[in-house]
C-alpha cells in the first residue's frame, strides 16, 4: 500500500495554485481542469468542482473535519511569513496540550491547513 496525495475539489484554481504557491508548495501541473502542488513528497491535486461528475458530494460541508497537517522548524517565523505574503491566518500560534505549537490557515475554499512544530 502506498499514499499517493489528497484530492480537493476546488472552486478557483488560479487563486488556489498562487494560494499553495505562497505557502511553499511547487506547482508541477496547471490545466483548465485541475492543478497539482507538491511540497516534498507531499502532493495535492485541486479540480475545478464546476467540473466534476458526482457534484452532490462537492458543495455539502466543503473541508469540514479535514486538517491538513505541516510540519515546520519554526512556527512563529512561517506564521510571519505568511503574513508578510498577504495571507491571513486564522489566528496567531499557540501551544497545545497535544504537544504541538501550531496555526491554521484556510485556503480560498476552506480547507484547513495547520503549521506546526511538536513541543520538546
Amino acid at each position: 500500500m502506498k499514499f499517493e496525495y489528497i484530492l480537493l475539489y476546488v472552486s478557483d484554481l488560479n487563486k488556489t495554485a498562487s494560494f499553495y504557491e505562497k505557502l511553499g508548495f511547487e506547482i508541477v501541473k496547471k490545466t483548465d481542469n485541475s492543478v497539482v502542488a507538491k511540497l516534498g513528497d507531499f502532493e495535492l491535486r485541486c479540480y475545478d468542482q464546476s467540473k466534476v461528475f458526482f457534484k452532490q458530494d462537492v458543495d455539502r460541508f466543503k473541508g469540514a473535519g479535514v486538517f491538513i497537517y505541516i510540519s515546520v522548524d519554526d512556527v512563529d517565523k512561517k506564521h510571519s511569513e505568511l503574513i508578510n505574503k498577504g495571507l491571513q491566518p486564522s489566528g496567531e500560534p499557540k501551544d497545545f496540550e497535544w504537544g504541538n505549537r501550531e496555526f491554521a490557515i484556510k485556503n480560498p475554499d476552506g480547507y484547513k491547513i495547520i503549521f506546526y512544530k511538536k513541543l520538546s
